[in-house]
């Protein structure tokens, strides 16, 4: 079996798409079609079902691309190991949303990592649908998951049937945070209805998943604002908020030292009564490592000390 066909396979499992796969690794469709064609014809299975909205994976080919993706991170390992001069390093990866008390674990966590340690530390924020991405296909070891409270036994159902054990880190409500000199900080309650001539912040790319085997539309805060700017890079966000006043954002609670150093503020807004919950993912037969366990300790602290801490973040 040809081995770049197999990685031609999984790119294009991974985007949907010939053109787009086609792109990323800068090979003719043509070729593509023929990689794919040809591993069908040796395997005797269908790997993708061919429509007008893409290509996408039969079960066959989910198995498939699982041992695909396997068999290739092998061949790389085997190549680390013996490429001439190269020092053989630790790896930690971990897909997670973006999150304050998050990142901040993470600062902690490398603080904490000793200095004879050679390690390669993948650390991606992103949304639900692309850490499972990443830790189903990608070789992320690690990843948190964000969803509603409403989507649990759909999660709970996903996760089980993936082979991933879930871990709740959290359960949380959404709170406001704007700029001290917004003028909803200064009011004693905020309501849906304070928000409608303020411009929200928003993450770029808030969608839950909708995988092969189950369909879920996306689940959102109330649409209160008339206006909205997206924006993916959390920094970005909050300069924002600080620069404009009008402006506001749906977070989970923000550690005390990034309010102040934006000159920001979070409040609770009494209607939205939705809940949230971040879980903790990784293969159920994958072996938590010391650099694992040193995160997962710096996650907890710093969700007790800024989740658990907010009174208004407590359910």
């Amino acid at each position: 079996m040809n081995l770049l066909h197999m990685k031609y396979a999984t790119v294009i499992a991974e985007t949907n798409s010939i053109n787009k796969a086609a792109e990323l690794l800068y090979v003719g469709q043509p070729t593509l079609s023929r990689a794919v064609k040809e591993l069908e014809t040796n395997l005797g299975v269908t790997i993708f079902e061919r429509s007008a909205k893409g290509m996408f994976l039969t079960p066959d080919g989910e198995t498939f691309i699982r041992y695909a993706k396997t068999v290739l991170n092998q061949v790389d390992a085997i190549e680390d190991m013996f490429r001439k001069g190269r020092v053989r390093k630790t790896r930690f990866s971990v897909s997670v949303p973006r999150a304050s008390y998050i990142s901040e674990a993470f600062a902690a966590f490398s603080k904490l990592i000793e200095k004879n340690t050679q390690a390669e530390i993948f650390y991606k924020e992103t949304n639900s649908m692309r850490t499972l991405r990443n830790v189903l296909q990608e070789n992320y070891k690690l990843g948190i998951v964000r969803y509603a409270e409403n989507y649990d036994k759909y999660y709970k159902a996903m996760m089980e049937e993936k082979g991933l054990e879930n871990e709740l880190i959290t359960r949380f409500r959404y709170v406001l945070l704007m700029s001290t000199e917004s003028p909803l900080a200064k009011k004693e309650h905020i309501t849906y209805n304070d928000l409608k001539d303020k411009i929200e912040i928003a993450h770029a790319d808030p969608y839950v998943p909708s995988l092969p085997f189950a369909q879920i539309k996306k689940t959102e805060l109330p649409d209160n604002s008339d206006r909205r700017i997206f924006v993916f890079e959390r920094a970005s966000q909050f300069e924002l908020l600080n620069q404009n006043p009008d402006t506001f954002m749906w977070v989970s609670s923000i550690p005390q030292s990034l309010l102040e150093r934006y000159g920001l503020t979070q409040r609770e807004c009494e209607e939205n009564h939705k809940i949230y919950k971040d879980v903790l993912i990784y293969h159920k037969d994958y072996t938590l490592s010391k650099l694992d366990n040193l995160f997962i300790e710096q996650l907890i602290r710093a969700k007790r000390e800024v989740i658990d801490g907010n009174k208004d973040m407590v359910i």
